[in-house]
């Protein structure tokens, strides 16, 4: 049953992606042709508005059709006013643009809906004290809880994590130990440590890790609008420096997933109760707005490259080449999408 809600999930992903550049074309005059939730043979369609809806039977992605633009013959282009190919190029780059939004928006109001529910947090309690740390010397225990650090009050672990890394001197902490109150001054040390994708890196640190313990965030309509758009903003972040360091080499090729992986992942959410599914639904939405930016001429980035080529050079660059680079971006596109298969298809035999 997760597995069915699982794709549910993903298809409904993509159908937002796909309204997003369904509402933009016809916001500019465009006639949609289909509208479609996955490639391959058509299951079901029907006609509304002039356009045909229809679910087809490989749940990878989803198109919309417009008139006079095809990704697999490029050649196939109309002049009509309402065609794709009729419109400005700044009137195509927002129609591109239009998808990937959808997503990023669809994925904030999730978070939005996860910050009105009460959100856990990690609290800032500590759990271990390193040996010889500047914790250690200056006498921080097991169980503490950290109220204050230079005044600024403390109330998640993340920010006694950024108020560490970001001082520059002594810091001074208000340190909760069962029913009393210390004041402790350290100074912390840079350190070596790794990042999320296992780099070596140095920063300040003093020496603790947090307990486990969580508490409930109770967050107004106001204050839901900064986490909402603080998670969409960071999550958009680690999911542009994931490809950089994949492209880059730092995160090896082995550790790319596909849809099998996705929707494992996500099967795995349900179990959780619906604020964990809304997490990773909402990741997977920054994820399919980012990784559809990329300048890959079969995804919305190459096209905008494309028309961005046309804005400041005058004229379209000539069909040889956009036929090309097109086959050369489906190239690149099938064969990161059998890579993810193949590592999913892997892990799973593993």
């Amino acid at each position: 049953m997760s597995w069915i809600v699982a794709l549910l999930i993903l298809s409904a992903l993509i159908f937002f992606h796909e309204l997003g550049h369904y509402s933009a074309a016809k916001f500019f005059g465009v006639y949609v042709e289909v509208f479609s939730i996955g490639f391959g043979k058509k299951l079901a369609s029907f006609n509304w508005l002039g356009t045909k809806w229809q679910v087809s039977a490989i749940p990878l992605g989803g198109y919309v059709k417009m008139k006079g633009q095809d990704d697999l013959d490029p050649t196939l282009i109309s002049n009509d006013n309402d065609s794709y190919n009729s419109k400005k190029p700044w009137q195509r780059i927002i129609i591109l643009l239009a998808g990937p939004f959808a997503n990023f928006l669809l994925a904030w109001f999730l978070f939005y809906a996860i910050a009105l529910g009460g959100p856990k947090a990690l609290s800032p309690v500590i759990g271990m004290v390193s040996v010889n740390s500047p914790a250690s010397v200056a006498g921080l225990q097991k169980n503490d809880r950290i109220l204050s650090i230079n005044g600024e009050a403390i109330t998640q672990w993340d920010e006694l994590s950024d108020s560490i890394m970001s001082s520059t001197g002594n810091l001074t902490l208000q340190v909760q130990r069962a029913n009393t109150l210390q004041f402790i001054t350290l100074s912390p040390r840079i350190s070596e440590s790794t990042n999320m994708f296992k780099e070596k890196i140095y920063k300040r640190m003093v020496g603790i890790a947090p307990s486990g313990q969580t508490h409930t965030l109770h967050l107004s309509l106001s204050q839901g609008l900064v986490y909402a758009s603080k998670e969409t903003v960071d999550a958009s972040l680690m999911i542009f420096q994931s490809v950089q360091k994949l492209i880059t080499g730092v995160v090896p090729a082995k550790e790319l997933g596909g849809v099998v992986s996705i929707v494992q992942i996500t099967a795995d959410a349900t179990q959780y109760g619906w604020m964990s599914l809304f997490f990773f639904a909402a990741l997977i939405s920054v994820n399919l707005g980012v990784l559809n930016l990329l300048p890959i001429p079969a995804l919305d980035g190459g096209h905008i490259v494309f028309n961005l080529y046309e804005m400041i050079r005058k004229k379209a660059p000539s069909e040889a080449v956009i036929t090309q680079l097109t086959i050369g971006g489906w190239v690149i596109l099938l064969g990161l999408m059998s890579l993810g298969l193949y590592n999913d298809i892997t892990r799973l035999m593993q």
